[in-house]
């Protein structure tokens, strides 16, 4: 659990200038607490000796760390790349962090599981990721847990926000095609970046044990139901068409199967995108 010395605390977010970081950071200050904005422009997660001057100097009791190398394709033909970002960048934040004696929030996917359960996946569930992305992710995990004493580790995935390129927009920019058609043999749960945000304070502020949870959606859906429900809540009629992942293949790997045990962390992934629709500027 997290010491704080302060009456709120002092949250330094790596990656504020992303999908995720720019809801929450927001959230975190209306919430209380001092926050310290960093992105590539201020803090190179890759220099360790960066990482650690800034870290040491800001001295925040809470780093949460949303950074990382997103493009899963990509990542397929880029490994270097991602694994020296959400691998090499994640264990310089990890010492950073243990050396002054913050506690870390990192951000993990769904994607450091297989997909080859048929039942919602536990935090203490065995890992095998089968793309770079993941495997990088889940570097990132360990990374976390060799170095750094005070920790957690937050699961989340399909993730969607008003500040970045996601399944939702896409989609949305999509609805006027004659005929779409969209993947139905992958499930998961789809997520917020306003949710996840709560669920990250809601972490630090209940002063949960360390460890391991998943901070996903409510319920499940494939992307072809997912995609449904958009243009439904939308009101946009739209000849959708289901698919296999075999007749829309890519470089990575999805895993078939991704749904997580969220332990009501998180409300339904519907009541979130229905708030999500309705709050969104065209």
């Amino acid at each position: 659990m997290c010491d704080n010395n302060s009456e709120y605390g002092k949250v330094l977010v790596t990656g504020a200038k992303g999908m995720l970081g720019r809801d929450l950071c927001p959230m975190l200050e209306d919430a209380g607490y001092e926050v310290i904005e960093t992105d590539i422009d201020n803090l190179d997660i890759t220099n360790e000796i960066q990482t650690i001057k800034v870290i040491s100097e800001t001295n925040p009791d809470y780093v949460i760390h949303c950074a990382a190398y997103t493009n899963v394709d990509k990542a397929e033909e880029d490994l270097k790349t991602a694994e020296l970002i959400n691998s090499k960048g994640t264990e310089n934040i990890a010492k950073a962090c243990n050396k002054s004696g913050a506690c870390l929030i990192y951000i993990s996917t769904d994607y450091v599981f297989d997909g080859t359960k048929n039942t919602p996946y536990m935090p203490d569930d065995k890992t095998n990721p089968i793309n770079n992305y993941g495997l990088t992710k889940l570097n990132g995990e360990k990374a976390v847990q060799n170095n750094c004493e005070k920790y957690y580790i937050t699961r989340t995935s399909w993730l969607y926000g008003h500040h970045g390129k996601n399944f939702v927009e896409t989609m949305l920019s999509l609805s006027d095609k004659p005929e779409l058609k969209v993947v139905d043999d992958q499930v998961g749960c789809p997520t917020w970046t306003v949710d996840l945000s709560d669920a990250i304070i809601n972490i630090i502020e209940e002063d949960l044990p360390y460890g391991i949870y998943h901070t996903c959606g409510g319920g499940n859906t494939s992307w072809y139901e997912f995609a449904k429900e958009i243009f439904a809540v939308a009101n946009k009629n739209v000849n959708l068409k289901p698919c296999t992942t075999d007749e829309f293949p890519r470089p990575a790997n999805r895993p078939k199967y991704s749904i997580m045990d969220n332990s009501n962390l998180l409300r339904d992934w519907k009541l979130a995108l229905k708030e999500y629709i309705e709050l969104r500027v065209e």
